[in-house]
């Protein structure tokens, strides 16, 4: 389901432009615009869900896909496969879009939170 006034759900409709990294049924990766880190993407489910919280059990497939997808693109990293995931719950949490999504940043060396 798209929800007008979602930038993320824009991108997965084809309505605003986005460099995609990689697509399956449930999950889009894309380039982050603003970028943390020489690589970093976006893993953003195909389905509206708000955040962490918002997930059901029946999104379980989602959750999965995400990680799947994480899986993925780690593989086609040169050098290193390393990679740190991160998930921002809630605006006190710095969740600036409010349609789940992880951030998959490498290519340097990170810090430990």
């Amino acid at each position: 389901m798209e929800f007008s006034d979602c930038v993320f759900c824009k991108i997965i409709a084809k309505k605003l432009p986005a460099t995609v990294i990689a697509e399956n049924d449930q999950v889009i990766a894309i380039k982050d615009i603003a970028p943390k880190a020489p690589v970093h993407y976006l893993i953003i489910p195909k389905k509206h869900i708000v955040d962490v919280q918002s997930l059901q059990p029946n999104d379980a497939g989602i959750a999965a896909a995400m990680v799947l997808m994480a899986t993925h693109l780690s593989k086609t990293l040169p050098g290193s496969q390393a990679c740190k995931l991160v998930m921002n719950n809630g605006a006190d949490a710095g969740q600036v879009v409010f349609h789940l999504h992880c951030h998959f940043l490498s290519g340097k060396k990170m810090d430990a939170l």
